[in-house]
């Protein structure tokens, strides 16, 4: 399986209003997200490639106009957390390159959330004794 990867960058605010009074995501706060999105296939096209990164501007467009130095609140229809947001841009990706294998977002250098519709691969050569054993 050959797998790239590329990432987008933006700024926006988010409040997660339903979450107590006294929890810091309940006030108004914002992130520079970090959106990485995977896209994988089987074989290479023609020209040796998954998809040329080239192909992705339209999701740098996509970020640029509509989320970057937004109220995130104001832009989503579910609460606006980083799962929502990998989620909301996996199926956007999906709609362009039906090769979009996951999508994560990243609101702090340590934290990020990923949608990934497809159980992992695990690699053939991955010994038995690295596998997870039944209970």
């Amino acid at each position: 399986m050959y797998r790239i990867n590329k990432e987008f960058h933006f700024s926006a605010s988010h409040q997660l209003t339903h979450l107590p009074e006294d929890h810091q995501c309940a006030r108004m706060h914002g992130h520079n997200y970090v959106v990485v999105v995977e896209l994988a296939q089987r074989e290479l096209n023609a020209d040796g490639f998954v998809r040329d990164y080239h192909e992705l501007k339209p999701l740098k467009t996509y970020i640029d106009d509509e989320f970057d130095h937004r109220h995130l609140n104001n832009v989503l229809n579910v609460v606006s957390t980083a799962e929502n947001l990998a989620r909301h841009f996996f199926d956007w990706c999906a709609a362009r390159w039906p090769e979009t294998a996951a999508v994560k977002v990243s609101e702090t250098p340590k934290t990020w959330a990923e949608y990934r519709p497809r159980p992992l691969e695990y690699p053939k050569y991955l010994a038995p004794r690295y596998r997870a054993k039944a209970r």
